[in-house]
């Protein structure tokens, strides 16, 4: 998910301080990103997707008690910061801009910002056919300044799938989200939406913890390389995407 976030000035503790909190491994998402992180209400609400599923697995690797908490999207780094959790897995994407205030883990996953239109729509073929148009996106995200690139209609959303639902409707033109996230949607809730083109942009989505905690950083990318190597990976991507999302996103 490809989110921008301003860069808060929470006081920072000494790293000592900032590792795991005695056997939970505690972390964020929104909650609101199908099928990555969702709250799933044919099982009471409880937390899932390939975001909680890899969290869950990082902490038995580490021999920790997993616990997925679900936080806004727009504060969910001055949380962080705050202590509030240890880590947050909730598809972020590395940018310049973030690695001022958090630090992050080797890429779990790959993906781009791809545009969406409702199924049948042959005036949208192209991005410059975005052009005047009414595009949907998600609250406090990149995917807003690609659409402000082709025009000033934007509507801004919670939840990439809200916005997705309010194609067929024709209260938008186009959705710009995550490609993933839009062909989950598309093949497996059958909404009636099609993409267009490439993807937009190519990111790489990792953990984040707090700038000094060198330490979690690196028990994290342990587990990750663990869990690559032993298919735990590959087990939990084929469940929800039935292909690798790490390999196949590559360029």
């Amino acid at each position: 998910m490809i989110f921008l976030l301003s860069v808060a000035c929470t006081p920072q503790k000494p790293p000592d301080q900032l590792t795991i909190h005695k056997d939970t491994f505690t972390f964020a998402m929104s909650g609101l990103y199908k099928p990555f992180n969702y709250k799933d209400f044919k099982q009471d609400g409880k937390l899932s997707g390939f975001d909680v599923e890899i969290g869950q697995a990082l902490a038995k690797e580490m021999g920790l008690k997993a616990q997925p908490v679900t936080t806004p999207w727009e504060t969910i780094i001055a949380g962080l910061q705050a202590q509030k959790y240890d880590a947050i897995i909730g598809s972020m994407a590395v940018t310049e801009h973030r690695k001022k205030a958090v630090s992050f883990t080797r890429p779990y996953y790959r993906s781009g910002a791809q545009i969406f239109v409702k199924e049948g729509n042959q005036e949208i073929r192209t991005p410059d056919d975005l052009r005047g148009k009414k595009i949907g996106v998600v609250k406090a995200s990149t995917f807003i300044d690609h659409a402000k690139e082709y025009s000033p209609h934007i509507v801004e959303y919670t939840s990439d799938i809200t916005a997705l639902q309010d194609l067929p409707t024709g209260r938008l033109d186009a959705v710009i989200t995550d490609q993933v996230v839009g062909l989950y949607a598309m093949k497996q809730m059958n909404y009636p939406i099609q993409d267009v083109g490439s993807p937009l942009t190519m990111e790489e989505m990792a953990i984040a913890v707090n700038l000094e905690d060198q330490k979690l950083q690196e028990q994290l990318n342990q587990a990750l390389e663990t869990l690559i190597a032993n298919g735990t990976y590959e087990r939990i991507s084929y469940k929800y995407f039935n292909r690798n999302i790490l390999i196949d996103g590559e360029e």
